[in-house]
This record gives structure tokens, C-alpha cells and sequence, in this order.
């Protein structure tokens, strides 16, 4: 086959062109600091990445929940230790109460003592948190229901449960029936008992003492729960970090290699250009001039 100047020409200018096409890839990986700009660059990292984000995105949402249920426990546990502080308290003065050397005033200030300590339960078990009453099951806009007058608590006793991982959900609130269903009846018979006899606050002191069993009970069994959450969260960040790792792997350039390869490129173009000025020699219509 006969080569002529025309198809030399034409040869050098298509490479020309092709070595300016990876100078410019290459200058806009570096400028984004991707590997594609489009899915029609690579349509298998194209997919990867898309797999890989919406992994990411999946990690990051569970964690968000896993801030939520920490959010309902920690404060479930921190109304629970109130509540204990307040029955232990209250067995403290139904024991002073019930040796039977108190005088009248000194009985008096039990009765005050034990009237505040019993609405300060209530506020404890009517606890909001951002909106949320957090003893009330999945009726979070309504507060539980006291009655002091009668010594009843009434909430629903259903469980709030937040997923923390796929396919798996933990939950996040305490059954309030368990723990202050009876409380208000007791404060309310160690109250009467006060002004019947030793013999009846005797009694007082045993449910009392149950009463403070059950809020114990129920920390442990949150307790236990927020060890799994923290086991949970600790599982939750190693994803995370693989994730992204994964999908800054297969998005991510390597910057030491794409500069070299640009540097490698802008020589290969300059010989190109060097080359290609021997390439095209003086034609006849130039000698014509």
C-alpha cells in the first residue's frame, strides 16, 4: 500500500488528538478527584458506586436510629434512677415512721414529705423528652395517666421498637406498667397508714420495698439492652468505615499515579508534536509561494 503525505498527516493529527482526550481525562480526575465524571466512562464503577452509596447511606441511617434509641434509653434510665432515689426515700421514712416514738409534728412533716415525694413520682413517670412522653409506649403525644387521689397509673404498654441494623431492632422503652403500675397504691396506703399505726406502716414498708425490686428490674433489663446497642454501634462503625472505604476504592483516584501519569502523558504529547513537524515536509505548493 502506497503512503502518502496526506495519510501521514491525518495519522498524526488523530493522535495529536487522542493525546489531548487523555491530557483532558486526566486533568479532570484530578480536578474532581474521581475516576469518572459520567456513567458513560466506566459503567462498571458507574454501578459499584452506586451500590456501594447506597451501602453507605444504609450504615449511616442505622446509625442515626441507634442515636434515637440511646436517646429513650438514657433518659428511661435516668427517670428510673430518680424514681429509685425517690422509693428509697419513702421506705427511709416509713421506717422512721414506724418505731413509733414520733410525735405529732414530726408525723406531720412525714405526711408533707411523702405528698411531694408521691407528685414528684408522678412528674417522673409523666417524663417528655423532645416532644415524646417516653413511658407511654407508642402513644409518645399523650402523657400516661395518674390518678394520686386513687393510686392508679394507667399507660400503654406497648414496645417501641427502632430498627439498628438490618433485620434487626431493639427495644427502646421501658413498660411502665411494670414499673410504677402499683407504686401510686403503696404511697397512697403508707400515706393512711400513717395516720392509722406503726403496725400498718410496717406493712407499707414490704410493698415499698417491692416497688423499688421492680424499678431495679427493669434498669437491669435496660441495662442489658443498652450493652447490646453499644455492641450494636460498635459493629455499625466498622461497616461504615469498610463501606467507604469500598466506595472510595472504586470512585477515588490515586493521586500520586494520575499525576505521573499526566506528567507521562504531556511528554508523549510534546515528542508527538516534535515528531509530527518532521513528519509534514515542504510540498511543492509551498516552494510555489
Amino acid at each position: 500500500m502506497r503512503i502518502t503525505q496526506g495519510m501521514l498527516s491525518n495519522n498524526m493529527l488523530r493522535n495529536l488528538s487522542s493525546s489531548y482526550n487523555k491530557m483532558g481525562n486526566l486533568m479532570d480526575q484530578l480536578n474532581t478527584g474521581k475516576k469518572i465524571t459520567r456513567p458513560s466512562d466506566d459503567p462498571v464503577i458507574a454501578m459499584k458506586g452506586i451500590n456501594y452509596r447506597n451501602r453507605v447511606t444504609e450504615v449511616e441511617q442505622f446509625e442515626r436510629n441507634t442515636i434515637e434509641v440511646n436517646n429513650w434509653m438514657d433518659n428511661s434510665d435516668a427517670a428510673l434512677d430518680k424514681a429509685t432515689k425517690a422509693m428509697q426515700r419513702l421506705r427511709e421514712l416509713a421506717v422512721k415512721a414506724s418505731n413509733g416514738t414520733n410525735e405529732s409534728q414530726e408525723l406531720e412533716s412525714i405526711r408533707s414529705e411523702v405528698s411531694q415525694l408521691k407528685e414528684h413520682l408522678r412528674d417522673i413517670a409523666q417524663t417528655e423528652v423532645n416532644g415524646k412522653y417516653i413511658f407511654n409506649g407508642t402513644k409518645t403525644d399523650q402523657p400516661p395517666n395518674v390518678d394520686l387521689e386513687n393510686g392508679t397509673f394507667t399507660a400503654d404498654s406497648s414496645s417501641v421498637e427502632i430498627e439498628v441494623a438490618k433485620g434487626i431492632k431493639l427495644k427502646a422503652n421501658v413498660n411502665a406498667e411494670e414499673v410504677f403500675g402499683d407504686i401510686f397504691q403503696s404511697v397512697n396506703d403508707f400515706e393512711k397508714a400513717l395516720n392509722e399505726g406503726s403496725d400498718k406502716i410496717s406493712e407499707s414498708i414490704s410493698d415499698i420495698d417491692e416497688g423499688i425490686n421492680k424499678i431495679i428490674n427493669s434498669r437491669a433489663d435496660l441495662g442489658a439492652r443498652m450493652n447490646r446497642l453499644e455492641l450494636v454501634e460498635n459493629r455499625l462503625s466498622e461497616q461504615n468505615i469498610i463501606a467507604t472505604k469500598a466506595m472510595s476504592d472504586n470512585e477515588d483516584i490515586d493521586y500520586e499515579k494520575a499525576i505521573t501519569e499526566l506528567i507521562t502523558q504531556e511528554s508523549i504529547h510534546r515528542a508527538a508534536l516534535s515528531t509530527g513537524s518532521r513528519i509534514i515536509q515542504p510540498s511543492l505548493v509551498d516552494f510555489l509561494r
